[in-house]
C-alpha cells in the first residue's frame, strides 16, 4: 500500500461566501497540494469539516477531486461516521466513485466498547475491496481504540493501517510490536510525526501540510532515510507554526491561515466560528516566519 504516500494532506473544504461546498475551489486546492509536497489527500476528514457535511455533499466532493487528482496523488474518503450502516453505505459509495482509500473514524458520541469498535470496523472493511485506514482521536471521539483492538483488526486483509491521533507514543509503540511489517502507521498529530517516524511509523496524515508540505515531506523523507540530526532540526523548526496551527480548534486556524497566505476557502461552518481577534493575531504573526510552500496560481 505504499502508493498512497507518506505525506497526505488532510484537506479543508472550501466554502464560497454563501457557506455553500466550493468545488472548483476544492479541486485547485488538491492539485496545488499535491505540486506542493503532499503525495495524497484525505478528503472529509475532521479537517474537512466531516460532521458539517451533508452526505450527498461528501459524495460529490470525492468524485470532483478524484476526477481531478487522476492519478497524481491519492485519495482518501473519510467515510466512517458513528453509525455502521451509514458508514458502510457511504463506504460503498466512494469506492464506486473510485477513491483509493477509506479513513474510518472511531465512532464518536455512542461510546462504544472495545468489542463494539471490533465489530463496527470489521462491518465496513467486509463491506468493500478498499484499502481502510482506522483513526483513533479520542479527544475528539471520547474512546480511545486500545493497541490490542487495532492489532486485532490489523488481521482483516484490507484494513491497511492506522491514523493514531492519541498524542500517547507507548500506544504507538504496542501497535507496532503487535502488527504485521506492511501495517501503516501515521501520525495524526503533526507534532507527533518525527517522534512516530523514530518508532518505526510510517508517515503523516497532516494539517501543516497545506502551508509548508514540502519542508514536511523533507523532514519524513530525512527521517525514514536514517538522517534523524536533520529531520529532529525541520521538525523543531516547525513547531512554532503547528502549535499556531491548533490555537484553536482544528480547522479554524489553518482555514484562517490560507485565506490569508492568499488562497481563500472560506470561513468553516457552524457550529465553528472564524478566529477571535487574539487568536488570529497570533496565526498572522507566526505565518510570517515561514516560507509558504503552497502554490496560490
Amino acid at each position: 500500500m505504499a502508493k498512497l504516500g507518506r505525506v497526505i494532506t488532510a484537506m479543508v473544504t472550501p466554502f464560497d461566501e454563501k457557506g455553500e461546498v466550493d468545488y472548483a475551489q476544492s479541486r485547485s486546492l488538491a492539485l496545488a497540494l499535491l505540486k506542493s509536497g503532499s503525495d495524497g489527500l484525505l478528503l472529509s476528514g475532521s479537517t474537512g469539516e466531516s460532521p458539517a457535511l451533508s452526505h450527498d455533499e461528501k459524495l460529490r466532493l470525492f468524485a470532483e477531486v478524484k476526477a481531478a487528482v487522476g492519478k497524481k496523488g491519492a485519495v482518501v474518503a473519510g467515510t466512517g461516521t458513528y453509525n455502521t450502516r451509514e458508514s458502510i453505505e457511504l463506504t460503498r459509495e466512494a469506492e464506486r466513485i473510485g477513491v483509493d482509500a477509506a479513513l474510518l473514524v472511531v465512532p464518536y458520541y455512542n461510546k462504544p466498547t472495545q468489542q463494539g469498535l471490533r465489530e463496527h470496523f470489521r462491518a465496513i472493511a467486509e463491506s468493500t475491496k478498499l484499502p481502510c485506514i482506522l483513526y483513533n482521536v479520542p479527544s475528539r471521539t471520547i474512546t480511545n481504540m486500545a493497541p490490542e483492538t487495532v492489532i486485532e483488526l490489523s488481521s482483516i486483509d484490507n484494513i491497511v493501517g492506522l491514523k493514531e491521533a492519541s498524542g500517547d507514543l507507548s500506544q504507538a509503540v504496542k501497535v507496532l510490536e503487535g502488527v504485521k511489517k506492511d501495517f501503516l502507521l501515521y501520525s495524526g498529530n503533526d507534532g507527533d510525526t518525527f517522534p512516530l517516524l523514530s518508532l518505526g511509523g510510517y508517515g503523516v496524515i497532516s494539517v501543516v501540510s497545506h502551508l509548508v508540505g514540502v519542508q514536511f515531506r523533507e523532514m519524513v523523507s530525512k527521517a525514514v532515510g536514517g538522517n534523524m540530526a536533520e529531520a529532529a532540526a525541520i521538525h523543531r523548526r516547525l513547531m512554532p507554526l503547528v502549535n499556531a496551527m491548533f490555537v484553536l480548534s482544528n480547522p479554524i486556524p489553518i482555514k484562517h491561515a490560507l485565506n490569508v497566505v492568499g488562497f481563500p476557502v472560506g470561513k468553516p461552518r457552524l457550529p465553528l466560528t472564524s478566529p477571535d481577534e487574539k487568536s488570529a493575531a497570533v496565526i498572522e504573526n507566526v505565518l510570517k516566519k515561514y516560507r509558504i510552500d503552497l502554490r496560490l496560481k
